[in-house]
Order: C-alpha cells, then sequence, then structure tokens
C-alpha cells in the first residue's frame, strides 16, 4: 500500500476529530435566522483547536496533489 494514501487517510482522520471538537453555541437552524450575536474573538483552547485545524487542513491539501502528481 503506498505511504501517501496512508498519510493521507490518518490526516483525514485527524481533520474530522479536530472539526467535530469545534462547537458553537448555536445550532444548524440558527443559521438560517436574521438575528447577529455579535463579535466572537477566540482565546485559549478554542484558538489553538481552531489553528490546529486550519494547519491539518493545509497538511492534507499538500498531501492530496502529492497523491495526485508525484506518488501516482
Amino acid at each position: 500500500m503506498n505511504i501517501g494514501l496512508v498519510l493521507q487517510i490518518v490526516v483525514s482522520l485527524l481533520l474530522i476529530v479536530l472539526i467535530t471538537l469545534q462547537s458553537r453555541d448555536s445550532s444548524l437552524g440558527s443559521g438560517f435566522s436574521s438575528t447577529q450575536k455579535g463579535f466572537h474573538t477566540k482565546r485559549g483552547p478554542e484558538k489553538i483547536l481552531y489553528l490546529a485545524t486550519i494547519f491539518t487542513s493545509l497538511i492534507f491539501l499538500g498531501l492530496s496533489f502529492l497523491n495526485i502528481t508525484i506518488w501516482k
């Protein structure tokens, strides 16, 4: 099995976990309402989780491109 594919699967599972851990105070139905709750600043663990999600998604994107171009 290709090592690039295995790495991409592991990173994708990590990305799913990180996205799932990011919780919001609103549900799906409140996304369609017109009320706004104001500006929210990420602090502490919430910011670390947010940045880790961005970093992991960039790694996933890079592995995807490598799987397409180099590791065919």
